[in-house]
């Protein structure tokens, strides 16, 4: 098959649920673009209470629209999604992100020179004025680092906001874990993708645009410090504690499991005492340690099931990493984050 964007089709992928505010500037963004591939637009809605579906069908009537009774999480979602995606190639995209006009059009041109990768953008702010990340390393203990250098490199991982994969890797690397159900299944797929000797990559041109948090809530730097809300951070710290176990080759999971579940504790109380918020400890830190190892069988089971598919050594894997720890720069930065 020759090499030309007519002969594809991209399937994008937009999870919502309760985006009415966002979700127009997104669709629109898809139908702008300027491509010769075919698109597929997929939206599924996990039981909105909003008017954000009816928007949708008005404004993108082509739409496969997904709906779902229960609210079931983004893992969920975006495998409903591709489950239904007829494309060769798959871009998750966030309902509060939109595109560049070009942007297909660099994603599939790069994945067709660099096949079985994963792809991203540089992603912008909601205004456009700031580089927020052109991908991201990792820290030992899993968090991801900003690379706010905008040129096409090698990372750790990408954002599920906006994220391009051809389908046959999806499905070989099982899609996302539903048990994760949101926050980190991004640093899983581009874990699970990299221990397989696939790329992760981060494109220097075109971009995509992301109003932070504006989905999921939290995660964001405002002027007033960090902000977060206490379900995004607990399912934060769990699903990274998860990564540590499933991915981390021997050598260095040994020491840095015992060492992360120290600090998360030191951490945990640490904040509780400072906001006088017990509630912080005990929802956020205690639980994720406990649900850590209360699913620890599991967790080895499929460690063990990932582990034997490795085709790359410790130090390919730690190539994408940094030494500094991300929170303790942060914090030196910002201060305490404001939990909601």
């Amino acid at each position: 098959m020759e090499h030309s964007a007519e002969n594809y089709r991209v399937s994008i992928c937009v999870a919502n649920y309760n985006g009415q505010f966002v979700i127009r500037r997104c669709l629109e963004s898809i139908l702008a673009q300027d491509t010769g591939a075919e698109i597929e637009i997929i939206v599924h809605d996990d039981a909105s209470s909003d008017d954000s579906i009816e928007i949708a069908r008005i404004y993108c009537p082509s739409a496969i629209i997904v709906l779902s009774d229960e609210n079931v999480g983004f893992c969920r979602a975006n495998n409903r999604m591709v489950e239904a995606a007829s494309g060769d190639f798959i871009l998750l995209l966030n309902n509060d992100a939109w595109l560049a006009t070009d942007a297909v059009r660099h994603l599939l041109s790069a994945a067709l020179a660099k096949p079985s990768s994963i792809l991203t953008l540089p992603q912008l702010s909601s205004q456009g004025s700031v580089l927020l990340d052109c991908g991201m390393s990792l820290d030992l203990f899993a968090n991801p680092i900003p690379i706010v250098e905008k040129r096409e490199q090698e990372v750790a991982t990408v954002m599920g906001a906006c994220l391009w994969l051809p389908k046959p890797l999806w499905y070989e690397l099982g899609g996302f874990p539903e048990w994760f159900e949101s926050i980190g299944e991004d640093l899983y797929l581009c874990q699970y993708a990299r221990l397989l000797g696939c790329r992760v990559i981060a494109l220097q041109d075109s971009a995509y645009y992301h109003d932070v948090g504006g989905s999921f809530g939290g995660g964001k730097v405002l002027e007033t410090g960090l902000q977060t809300t206490l379900r995004r951070r607990r399912l934060s710290e769990r699903n990274k504690l998860y990564v540590i176990i499933l991915f981390y080759p021997w050598p260095l999971l040994l020491p840095v499991l015992p060492i992360q579940v120290l600090l998360l504790f030191f951490e945990g109380l640490v904040l509780a005492l400072v906001k006088r918020e017990f509630s912080l400890f005990s929802e956020i830190y205690f639980n994720a340690i406990t649900s850590s190892f209360s699913n620890l069988p599991r967790l080895l089971s499929e460690r063990a099931r990932i582990q034997q598919q490795r085709k790359i050594g410790t130090r390919k894997y730690l190539s994408v990493f940094r030494w500094m720890p991300y929170k303790l720069a942060m914090l030196l930065k910002h201060g305490l984050p404001r939990v909601d």
